[in-house]
């Protein structure tokens, strides 16, 4: 099982990237939180989980350890696969995540897209004890760096609709934003998101 990687950061997108490592490309599913403390290029070296199902081998690579483990522990809940469970780090940082579980906060849990109400009481209910003895809790995690400021409306689209929300309701959201070119792709996408939660 490959438990981490070190190499070139040759592609970046919202939800994936493709690491070299000896000349071998290895893509990498992420959550948003490591999309944005990757750089755009250079050697990475990234936590990762893998996931092996009958049709395939999946690889999902993550900034922290404490990212990783979270969701190794979300995979660990019944009817909870590696999409939602990254969808779950993409919408909640690693700390908010462990704090919402640890304090039994399904409400809060359940303003996650996809995440019902009966989901998130499954989470708090098989995961509330098991976060606590988590090793690289909320202190532990990094925060990412803020990415350079550029237009990124149209990477802003793509990751809500990637996330799941509609693509005219995420329009509407990021047309109603007050921003502007030099805005950070992190601070367009909390924003929307604090309108589509609504």
């Amino acid at each position: 099982m490959i438990a981490v990687l070190n190499g070139q950061l040759i592609h970046k997108s919202i939800s994936q990237i493709i690491l070299d490592v000896g000349g071998v490309g290895y893509r990498l599913l992420i959550p948003l939180s490591t999309y944005y403390a990757l750089p755009d290029e250079g050697l990475v070296r990234l936590q990762v989980h893998t996931h092996v199902r009958e049709d395939a081998l999946l690889l999902f690579g993550f900034w922290s350890s404490s990212e990783k483990e979270l969701f190794g522990l979300l995979l660990s809940v019944s009817g909870v696969g590696p999409k939602v469970a990254l969808n779950i780090l993409s919408h909640m940082p690693a700390a908010e995540l462990h704090q919402a579980l640890s304090q039994g906060n399904a409400k809060q849990l359940a303003t996650v897209p996809g995440i019902g109400k009966k989901t998130a009481e499954r989470l708090v209910l098989e995961l509330r004890d098991k976060v606590t003895s988590l090793a690289g809790s909320a202190a532990g995690s990094k925060t990412p760096p803020v990415p350079a400021p550029c237009d990124f409306r149209d990477d802003a689209l793509s990751a809500l609709v990637n996330l799941g929300y509609k693509e005219n309701l995420s329009r509407k959201a990021l047309d109603s934003l007050d921003l502007d070119a030099g805005t950070p792709l992190e601070e367009i996408l909390k924003q929307a998101l604090k309108i589509l939660m609504r």
